[in-house]
Order: C-alpha cells, then structure tokens, then sequence
C-alpha cells in the first residue's frame, strides 16, 4: 500500500517531498549574469593649437619711435644660403639703442670689429627667443638684467650695407631666425594717427 502511493504521486512531488526529508534544500536554477555596461566610447582629443613663434611682447622699438625699414626680413631658403637675417632701420649714429623686451644680456662686445648686443628675451619658451642689435657701442655686460625699453647702447657710426646709419635688429629661437617685426605688437608697429585736412569750400561752423 506504501508503495503504491508513492507511485501515484507526481514526479515533482516525489522529489521534493525525498529532498525535504534528507534535509537538503533544493538546487537553485541558475542566475542570468547581468548584462555588461556598453562601452564608453572615449571621445577624439583635439590637438593644441601650436604657439605662435614670435609672441608680440616689445613694449617699444629698438631705435625712435617708428623708424623707417630700410630692409625687412628675408629669410634665406636653407641655412646657408644668402638672405637678410633681420632688419634694418633707419637711424643716425649715436642715438641710445634700447632693449624691445625684458630679458638677460647674453652676449656684449665686438664680432667681426662691429659691435654687438645680445639679450635672451624673458618667458619665451624653450629655446628662448634671442635678440641683436648691431653696430653698436654696448652700455650693458653680459649677464645684465634687461628691462624694456632700457638703453643697451647707442648706435655707432660703422660703415655697413644701408645707404645711411642704420640698426640691423635679428631675431632668433635657436638655429632659426625670424622676423623681428614679428614682436611688435600692433599699437606699436602702426603707423601714426589720421589727420584730418579742412574741405575746401565748406564752411567752418
């Protein structure tokens, strides 16, 4: 009669009613794993812009207040071959010379039987930009700390390839030479102001 019921009954309750009398709990179905985070796609990075060579940072001009250019920049297609590595700006000799920018006096002396000044500018990256002005006669040593606008000599009277006295301004970051004008901001490199002329046959007010 024992027998008999148990097989009367259904086979899921047949196994659970064995697993509950051995004590044992029964199997758990097994868990769906959880989906995975779609992947963050990183966003393109933007390069830089690459800094500007030549930052305008001349608070005035080496010579006057806007000296004629006799010559401009003409860089020279590879490092040795001929070009006007600077320019020349109208000056009569033995007007002060003065500094563009702050900076340190690299080098004060003569090359060549001319003389030369030399000043690393102040905050210009590396290699820092370096200036020259020559012929002069220096007022300045090397090591000297440079403000703007500080006389670092005064132009001499040396014969050179300028039709009249003039200052030869180069520029440089490293082995490279660049346009010196470069570091004149624009307040400072435009010319004068307008002036306005009366019309003739109108009437003043």
């Amino acid at each position: 009669m024992h027998v008999n019921r148990f097989l009367a009954l259904p086979l899921g309750l047949l196994l659970t009613a064995t697993a509950s009398a051995s004590g044992a709990a029964p199997a758990p179905s097994p868990a769906t794993p959880p989906a995975s985070p779609p992947s963050a796609t990183a966003a393109p990075s933007v390069p830089a812009p690459p800094p500007s060579p030549v930052p305008a940072i001349a608070r005035s001009w080496p010579v006057g207040s806007r000296p004629a250019v006799l010559r401009g920049w003409e860089p020279p297609a590879t490092p040795y071959a001929r070009g006007h590595r600077g320019v020349d700006l109208a000056a009569p000799a033995g007007v002060p010379v003065r500094a563009v920018a702050a900076g340190r006096v690299l080098f004060a002396g003569r090359v060549a039987g001319r003389g030369v000044v030399s000043v690393e500018l102040t905050g210009t990256g590396t290699p820092p930009l370096r200036t020259t002005y020559e012929p002069v006669s220096p007022s300045v040593t090397e090591g000297d700390e440079i403000t703007p606008a500080q006389q670092v000599g005064t132009l001499s009277p040396t014969a050179s390839h300028c039709p009249t006295a003039c200052l030869h301004w180069g520029l440089r970051r490293g082995e490279t030479y660049l346009n010196p004008l470069s570091l004149l901001p624009a307040w400072l490199s435009a010319r004068g102001p307008s002036r306005l002329l009366p019309v003739l046959g109108v009437r003043l007010p």
